[in-house]
């Protein structure tokens, strides 16, 4: 089986390209990503029982992306700008990245019949009700940052294309990501806090999310929610929530603290705050056999004990 992984160093795609011959022995992996913010590193040591191919490119280059999707069994498009805070900062490139690229991704897959992954976002459901699921609307303008919208735009084209019978997608609305891999980031709340906290820094925290709770998703689940997809042809056009575990920053405060001492909190104003708080449901996914396996718990340990080299 031949995969192309678009943004396939970064946080998830790192952990993803490790975890694909684990679960689909003999698949060919094509890893797309455009080096821009050069984690050469998460190229280092792939598994043996895997085969690689790596192009450096951009899915904004059609012609690239001809080249590589062309004769494939399945395109997870991971690349992305990934933070909605600073989305606010950066709308056209995050407009062009995000819903232009994913635009040239799909249209690619719809040419040569190859199903696509997409990784939307909970954040999609913005100012919502107590308890949301995939029936829940959501619009363009509901979203609560430019990140927010282009995740509901991929959404809606990749739809229209499912509609007119050009394409086979399955989108997935992930949670906030936490975790371990070789392409980690730290802009996400548990990474960021666990930075935080190990350095000796007060962690910054939204003045209204102390108790607001939100959905958080465990980076082995996220990957393990596209293996599945992958695994049994789950293309069917349709969404699904992926969600480890719904908590407000108080409980990922409390995990921390019981790994470290003195652990401050900061708190700071954001351009996207939210005074509504949400839990997100995965039942949906749940019902075709997938269950999310991870722990804030295990998460969050795992994270200092990887860091504590650098603990105050």
């Amino acid at each position: 089986m031949k995969i192309i992984v678009t943004g396939g160093l970064g946080h998830i795609g790192s952990r993803l390209i490790r975890k694909l011959p684990e679960e689909i022995p003999g698949a060919e992996i094509t890893i797309v990503d455009n080096l821009k913010v050069q984690r050469y590193c998460s190229l280092f040591h792939l598994p043996q029982e895997g085969t690689y191919n790596f192009v450096q490119g951009d899915i904004l280059d059609s012609s690239l992306l001809e080249h590589v999707i062309r004769g494939a069994d399945a395109v997870v498009n991971l690349a992305a700008n990934t933070e909605p805070e600073l989305s606010v900062e950066k709308e056209q490139e995050v407009e062009e990245v995000n819903y232009v690229g994913t635009v040239k991704v799909a249209d690619c897959c719809a040419k040569w019949g190859v199903p696509m992954f997409f990784p939307s976002s909970t954040s999609v459901y913005g100012a919502s009700e107590a308890y949301v699921d995939e029936g829940t609307d959501v619009s363009v303008e509901a979203a609560q940052s430019p990140y927010a919208k282009t995740k509901v735009k991929s959404e809606q084209y990749l739809g229209k294309l499912a509609k007119e019978g050009e394409i086979r997608f399955t989108a997935c609305r992930f949670g906030t990501i936490f975790g371990i891999s070789p392409g980690m980031r730290f802009h996400t709340a548990v990474n960021k806090f666990a930075w935080q906290a190990c350095t000796g820094q007060p962690l910054t925290v939204w003045e209204t999310a102390w108790e607001q709770r939100r959905p958080y998703l465990d980076i082995e689940d996220a990957v393990s929610a596209i293996c599945f997809i992958i695994k049994n042809d789950h293309f069917s056009n349709d969404i699904f929530n992926i969600v480890t575990v719904n908590a407000a920053v108080k409980d990922i405060v409390a995990e921390l603290r019981k790994h470290l001492d003195d652990v401050q909190i900061g708190f700071v104003k954001s351009k996207i705050m939210n005074t509504l708080s949400y839990d997100v449901s995965c039942e949906k996914i749940k019902a075709l056999g997938f269950v999310p396996r991870g722990s804030l718990e295990r998460g969050v340990k795992d994270t200092v004990e990887l860091l504590r080299g650098i603990c105050r």
